[in-house]
Formats: structure tokens, sequence, C-alpha cells
């Protein structure tokens, strides 16, 4: 298969940084044979320093592609496979190598975020798996959609699972994502549970969409009823990436949101912490 590579840094100094097209004269056979063997990935970047995305600083590693279509997104251009740079397992494995020795030393480890780094599973699979083995803490940032896709052997790769939980009823789900079930979200859930994998839970609080009691109790009572989500993080609506939006064409119906008070942030951790976590 071939393995074109744009000539693009693999570090990027943020997320936040607009990456297309990058992939996009990757022939579409060999996008299909790196998505069933995992030979290559599609990456934005690397970034390096995270303190947020794991325990101790992180090196992350953001893919492209992703199913949801959540209105609060802040990569919208990590949406599209052909955004990403087309990166050989090889070197992505190479690139956190050179890490390796000071994220231990730092209690760090890497992350594998996107996107929704499991619409490429065998890439995800083998790039943890090569992680785990150089004795580096290993984290996936997930929306839980397509948690079958790896096997229990393949989650045991995984130190910590980093769960984006963007609704608790069916609807508010559906509207925050774009039309999409949360069932499969759940189960995946509910499956990390039985496996005793620990988790962190994610939710970014929204005034106007996600700020919902009747959401986020229930929410946090299932969390706590996991046994295994060791916090829970609430994270505050930004506009950071809505000039992506901007020049991606796409409408953008947070364009007039404020950014949630203090009060409000204060409320929703009070929420989660009175059901234990």
């Amino acid at each position: 298969m071939a393995q074109a590579e744009a000539p693009v840094s693999l570090e990027a100094k943020s997320p936040f940084e607009m990456r297309v097209k990058l992939g996009e004269t990757v022939p579409e056979t060999d996008v299909r044979t790196a998505l069933k063997t995992g030979d290559m990935g599609f990456l934005h970047s690397f970034t390096t320093g995270s303190a947020v995305d794991g325990p101790g600083l992180r090196l992350v590693a953001w893919t492209t592609a992703c199913m949801f279509r959540c209105q609060f997104c802040h990569n919208p251009d990590t949406w599209t496979l052909a955004n990403g740079i087309p990166v050989a397992l090889d070197r992505a494995v190479s690139e956190i190598q050179r890490y390796a020795n000071s994220l231990k030393l730092m209690h760090g480890g890497f992350t594998l975020s996107g996107g929704e780094p499991l619409m490429q599973d065998r890439f995800a699979a083998r790039l943890l798996g090569a992680t785990k083995k150089m004795g580096v803490h290993t984290a996936l940032e997930t929306n839980g959609y397509y948690g079958e896709r790896l096997s229990d052997e393949e989650w045991a790769d995984v130190d910590l699972v980093i769960l984006d939980m963007k609704g608790f009823a069916l609807e508010q789900h559906k509207r925050v994502t774009g039309g999409l079930s949360n069932e499969p979200v759940m189960e995946f859930a509910r499956r990390l549970s039985a496996l005793k994998r620990p988790m962190w839970l994610r939710y970014v609080l929204v005034p106007g969409l996600t700020d919902v009691d009747e959401e986020m109790k229930p929410l946090a009572e299932f969390a706590a009823s996991l046994g295994v989500v060791e916090r829970a993080e609430v994270l505050p609506f930004h506009q950071l990436g809505r000039y992506k939006w901007e020049r991606l064409g796409l409408t953008y119906q947070l364009e007039d949101t404020e950014p949630p008070t203090q009060q409000s942030i204060d409320h929703a951790t009070a929420i989660f912490a009175a059901a234990g976590l």
C-alpha cells in the first residue's frame, strides 16, 4: 500500500490549528486498506505538554474522522478523514518513542483523541498496544459510539478511557450530535464497567443547550453507578473553534452563545459531586 504522507509537520502548537485536505490525494483503495489493517492512520497532529487529557503531562495525537456533528465542536476540520495527515503506523510509534522516557519520568503518558479515534479502530488499537509495550501510560478519548470495535484484550492496553458524554436522554443526544442515538454509548459505558476499566467522564457545559439539570442529574447518577469513573470533568463552552466553522462554510448554531458563567459552572460541578463523582 502506498504510504503517501503530506510534507506537513506532525507537531502542532495546539489542536485549534486549522488543517484541511492533507490526505485527499491518498487513493481510495489505500484508504480502505489503511482502515482495515491499521498500517496507516490519518492525524490532525501531535501536541505536547497537555495537562488536561489524562494524568500528568501528555503527548496527544489527534485523529481525523468523526460520525458526530456536535453543535459545540471546536475542531470541525477533524470531521473528515481526508483532512488528516496520512501517517504510517511505524512513524506514529516512532514519534511516541521520542517522548517515552520523559513521559514516564513526568508520570504522564500518551493520549489518542480526535475526531473520533475509533473510526480508525485498527490504527488506534495497534498504536495504543505499541505504546503500552513501551511502558507508557495510555489513554483514549472517545465518544463511545464505536466502542465495540475493540476487543476486551485491546481495551486492556488502554489504561484510561476518557468518555465524552453528549447527553443522557435519547432526544437530547440526537439534538446535540446531529441525530445519532446514544444507545451504543451507554452500552459501551456498561461494558467498560464490567471490564473494570478506569474512566473519566467529560461533559461540555453549553448555555441553552446542555446546562440542563434534567440531563446532568441522571447522567451523573448513571456514571456513578458504573463504579469505574474516577472523575467527572465539566468543560465550559468556548468560541475558540468558531473560525473553523466559518472557514469551512458550515452553519454554526452557537454563534451568539456566551461561555457559561462561573455560577452555572459551579452548579453543574455540584450536580456531579452530589452523585459521588
